[in-house]
């Protein structure tokens, strides 16, 4: 569905619910579609199943059911025992994890726990002491996992694991399939290694295998986790709000595959996601950078965290003029795939609140900073502007011979609206060392790039006197001739276009 063609104008998939198993979302982020879910709508009927399970277990409840409506009244063979000072592990501590911990306190359950995500001191606050897997294997009289199917997780509890529990440990897994190796599970139980297991959910659903359903000291349900109503209707109502706030521009929650686009939406990183994106276009309109190594370079304490949505921004103001859809979720995939490897790194001390891009091979290396909500651009090839440049509106670059006067003559060039109304010259700019060869004009004098900043559609004559090359679309113009006003207007439809941040979003 995500690549068919009717699908051209789809930009975000909505999941009324945690996992996105039934979701491409590699597809999905390579067309720069938005995957969002629900991640807290079913957390509250996910645990509570869980303590169920967790209580069937104890009691053999299923079992001695199932035996009563078969006839039978046998008290013996459900012998059963308490929770009160037994051992709880919980693997994985988000908000599933976190609601068992408290609801199994009550029954007087000891609990300890791993995730290595969240603190130690954050767990404690909940009554969880975290420990290494390696000792939690042997303390435990109950394990239940609460994780994503990940790599690192997939058969967390195997034959190994299991070799190293206490004997006849209960077993639950109401969170995704898989995580716990159901061969090895199997093999536990007839070995007693594991004296039973909770199962919601199945490595592949429903199961064909029957093995473990079919066992004696196994309780399974159809995948149950969020299946009430109160879940569904909460599941429902938050994913319907998500999609309004993300139209509305008011925030982003449950972004799966778009971090980055996330941190767009709150007031302080917003301006500089802009600015990444600005210099990374910038950038490809200087140097025609579509391979090799970007570094994005973050200056003082307000960016320390800042790399997450900086160095996507960067990719797509690299991308903008190669990548039609180009975006904050597809940015660092197509710029993997299209052999452009941008990272970050933070330098020490330098100016507070600085951002530096440097491209390998390339001499040029712009900076930039954010001026109350305004991206500006401060440094290119190693010279300081004398004033900030906003970087927005249209930028054109020009080269002229060097001069020694701070500020390029504007009797060159008129600029004006394509109204017949007069209009200022909008900022005039003069760079006098740009460290590149090949700027210098024929007579091995030094060059000079001035840069023209102005809003709203503009037309340019030149007289003679200037000599001017526009770097967006790299073309030269002799000094004998004026600037043709049809070729003016390729030059502003190649111009950068520094606004926005998700292009059509």
């Amino acid at each position: 569905i995500i690549n068919a063609p009717s699908a051209a104008r789809l930009r975000v998939i909505g999941r009324a619910g945690t996992g996105v198993d039934n979701v491409d979302v590699e597809a999905a982020t390579r067309r720069g579609i938005l995957v969002m879910n629900t991640p807290a709508g079913n957390s509250l009927s996910a645990a509570e199943l869980t303590c169920g399970m967790i209580l069937s277990l104890a009691r053999q409840i299923p079992q001695a059911a199932a035996s009563m409506k078969e006839g039978k009244w046998d008290r013996k063979k459900f012998m059963g025992m308490e929770l009160q000072g037994k051992t709880l592990g919980i693997l994985g501590l988000g908000r599933i994890g976190r609601e068992v911990a408290v609801r199994m306190q009550a029954f007087g359950m000891k609990t300890v726990g791993y995730d290595p995500i969240i603190l130690p001191e954050e767990s404690a606050a909940f009554g969880v002491e975290q420990l290494p897997l390696e000792q939690i294997w042997p303390l435990c009289d109950f394990i239940t996992v609460h994780t994503p199917l990940l790599p690192s997780t997939t058969g967390l509890l195997n034959d190994a694991t299991f070799a190293q529990c206490r004997r006849g440990v209960q077993v639950v897994n109401c969170a995704r399939g898989g995580i716990v190796d159901e061969g090895a599970l199997l093999r536990a139980l007839q070995s007693g290694q594991c004296g039973g297991a909770a199962l919601d959910v199945f490595t592949e659903e429903p199961p064909k295998d029957r093995a473990l359903v079919n066992h004696p000291n196994v309780i399974s349900c159809p995948h149950l986790g969020a299946s009430t109503r109160e879940a569904q209707s909460r599941c429902g109502r938050e994913i319907a709000m998500q999609l309004v706030d993300l139209a509305q521009g008011r925030a982003l929650v449950g972004a799966v595959n778009g971090q980055a686009l996330s941190s767009a939406y709150a007031p302080h990183t917003k301006p500089w996601i802009a600015l990444a994106s600005a210099l990374g276009t910038l950038l490809h309109a200087l140097t025609g950078q579509a391979s090799g190594s970007v570094q994005c370079v973050t200056h003082g304490s307000a960016l320390q965290k800042a790399a997450g949505y900086l160095t996507p921004a960067v990719a797509m103001g690299l991308l903008k003029e190669t990548a039609a859809e180009v975006n904050l979720v597809n940015g660092m995939l197509l710029a993997e795939e299209a052999g452009l490897k941008v990272g970050s790194y933070m330098a020490p001390g330098g100016q507070e609140g600085l951002l530096q891009l440097h491209a390998q091979g390339v001499p040029p290396a712009l900076a930039g900073s954010v001026q109350g909500s305004v991206p500006v651009l401060l440094e290119l090839g190693g010279a300081a502007f004398q004033q900030p440049v906003p970087l927005a509106g249209t930028l054109l670059l020009c080269r002229s011979k060097a001069s020694g006067a701070g500020l390029l003559p504007t009797g060159g060039v008129c600029l004006s609206r394509q109204a017949s109304s007069p209009c200022p010259e909008g900022l005039l700019q003069h760079v006098e060392s740009w460290p590149h060869p090949e700027l210098r004009d024929g007579d091995a004098s030094p060059a000079a790039f001035c840069l023209l900043h102005f809003f709203g559609a503009m037309k340019v004559s030149c007289s003679p006197s200037l000599r001017a090359a526009c770097v967006w679309c790299g073309s030269m113009w002799s000094s004998h001739q004026p600037l043709d006003p049809t070729l003016w207007n390729r030059v502003t439809a190649k111009a950068a276009r520094l606004q926005g941040f998700w292009k059509d979003g």
